[in-house]
């Protein structure tokens, strides 16, 4: 049996490039320092936007081929961060991305919103029963901005977490495995409202993006931890350039389809939602495995839905 590498991270994501705009620094690091990086991606975000004019066939209003073409922009994209575990939920295709909240696509056949998370969550167990990772990072319980298909990301990864962990489920998906420590992407309100203002002065947009379409903003005070992915900046760019159906890259900005501009963060930040700090108290860490070395595991999951414990 193959011994498996001493850190080992578990990233569970809603559609390709969601991955790389939130943690594309964090897990090129992470790869290159020779921990285990395994992305779990949910849907191939069928219903997404087409940004390029030559690809427009692609959008789910005309040939909806968009989903196979994500498939190959998220293998660029891991190609270019180092990553070379990355799986979909129960396959490529069991789950369809589910559109906006409120779109028609929310309850069509197969939309990812629609499906009860008890039916998703096994597939990720099987996943974590697998890789067996210390650290897992997902979305906050609204999905960073309310997109019904990063909620139920959220629900499914924290409810898979959980069974994971029961001895007495699915035995049948391997042998049960308490994850340590859960994060949750955030940005520090303060460093969002930095890098926007600095943004404005540079005029390299027409338009620039709100505060507010920067996913899983917070207060300062809730950010538990600071990842520098300095180093891997150019790797972050290339891996969201990659994504080139959903992202245009500028230099250190970035815009979506609606061509309104936004910060490319290199610096990434978290909460931690499930386990224990590794930083002393009042500082936050900078590295997602501190304080992992005398876990335990199997020792309870009291602290899963809650805050930090």
């Amino acid at each position: 049996m193959t011994e498996m590498p001493a850190r080992r991270l578990l990233l569970v994501h809603a559609h390709p490039d969601d991955e790389s705009i939130n943690n594309g620094a964090t897990m090129a690091k992470y790869a290159a320092e020779g921990a285990q990086v395994t992305l779990v991606t949910c849907t191939r975000g069928e219903e997404g936007e087409v940004i390029p004019p030559a690809l427009a066939h692609l959008a789910p209003d005309r040939d909806d081929r968009l989903g196979p073409h994500r498939v190959g922009e998220l293998a660029a994209a891991m190609k270019e961060l180092g990553v070379t575990d990355h799986r979909f939920l129960g396959g490529p295709g069991r789950f369809r991305d589910s559109g906006m909240m409120g779109a028609p696509q929310n309850h069509r056949d197969g939309a990812f919103w629609d499906t009860d998370v008890d039916d998703a969550a096994p597939y990720l167990v099987e996943v974590i029963r697998s890789v067996r990772p210390q650290v897992l990072v997902t979305y906050d319980p609204d999905g960073g901005y309310g997109h019904p298909d990063h909620i139920q990301t959220h629900r499914v990864a924290m409810r898979a977490a959980e069974l994971a962990a029961e001895r007495a489920y699915r035995r049948d998906l391997g042998d049960p495995h308490e994850i340590a420590k859960i994060y949750w992407n955030r940005v520090p309100r303060p460093v969002a409202e930095e890098a926007f203002a600095r943004l404005r002065a540079t005029g390299t947009f027409p338009e620039v993006a709100d505060i507010g379409d920067v996913p899983g903003i917070v207060e300062d005070a809730l950010v538990t931890t600071e990842i520098d992915g300095t180093p891997y900046a150019e790797r972050k760019a290339a891996a969201m350039r990659a994504h080139a159906t959903q992202i245009a890259v500028d230099g250190p900005f970035f815009a979506l389809s609606n061509k309104r501009g936004q910060p490319l963060f290199t610096t990434e930040y978290y909460q931690l939602a499930h386990g224990r700090s590794g930083a002393p108290a009042g500082e936050r860490e900078h590295d997602l495995f501190e304080g992992i070395e005398g876990f335990e595991g199997l020792n309870g999951f009291e602290g899963l839905k809650g805050g930090a414990s």
